[in-house]
């Protein structure tokens, strides 16, 4: 039987896909109190509580005939980065594959660059907001800190097709190649794809 999982998925659980998320704000609204001061998110029935980083319960080693995820891997530190891929390669059966979708760090430089050079003054908030790695305030209530924690929104390291395509092989993958939205020559990713999160994005399949 074939198995494809996807994490990270948000509200975006399509059926014949098992969809994971690790978001403190699932977490956060089942706790009695707490709950109450973060923003409720209906999550789909079918989506699981699951870590990349830490594993992800019920899925074995060499069990995946496909895993997914966009715009997931910037919201992780670089060594938990690593740890995801390496665990996504462990749960792939040979010949599987991994199609992941990240926001594109040269795409936001090219654009600093080109905005700069037009004298816009703006260029360099326009960039940090972009790659959303800066805060426009702390938070400081403990609702705030709540509610930052809640959201995990900030990313904590950017990628460009380089980068990432070195991490991959040093991962243990193989044909290792720059996709597009649908391009797939398995047709259940397309099940999970949303081609609006291609757009700036930088995008790999590879091979276990």
């Amino acid at each position: 039987m074939s198995l494809y999982v996807q994490y990270g998925c948000g509200l975006s659980a399509p059926a014949g896909w098992q969809n994971f998320d690790a978001s403190p704000t699932l977490r956060l609204q089942k706790i009695p109190l707490l709950g109450k001061l973060v923003r409720k998110v209906d999550f789909p029935a079918n989506v699981l509580y699951g870590d990349i980083v830490k594993g992800l319960p019920g899925i074995a080693a060499n069990s995946c005939d496909g895993v997914y995820c966009s715009h997931v891997l910037e919201h992780l530190s670089l060594e938990d980065f690593r740890t995801a891929l390496k665990n996504t390669f462990t749960f792939l059966k040979l010949g599987g594959i991994f199609r992941c979708v990240l926001p594109d760090m040269e795409g936001c430089i090219d654009t600093y660059i080109r905005e700069r050079a037009a004298g816009d003054p703006n260029a360099s908030l326009k960039f940090i907001n972009d790659t959303m790695l800066g805060q426009y305030t702390r938070p400081r209530s403990m609702k705030e800190k709540i509610i930052a924690l809640a959201g995990n929104s900030h990313h904590l390291w950017m990628w460009d097709k380089y980068s990432l395509e070195k991490e991959l092989k040093d991962a243990g993958f193989t044909h290792i190649r720059l996709c597009k939205y649908g391009d797939s020559k398995d047709g259940n990713f397309i099940n999970a794809e949303d081609e609006s999160r291609f757009y700036g994005a930088v995008a790999f399949e590879a091979i276990k």
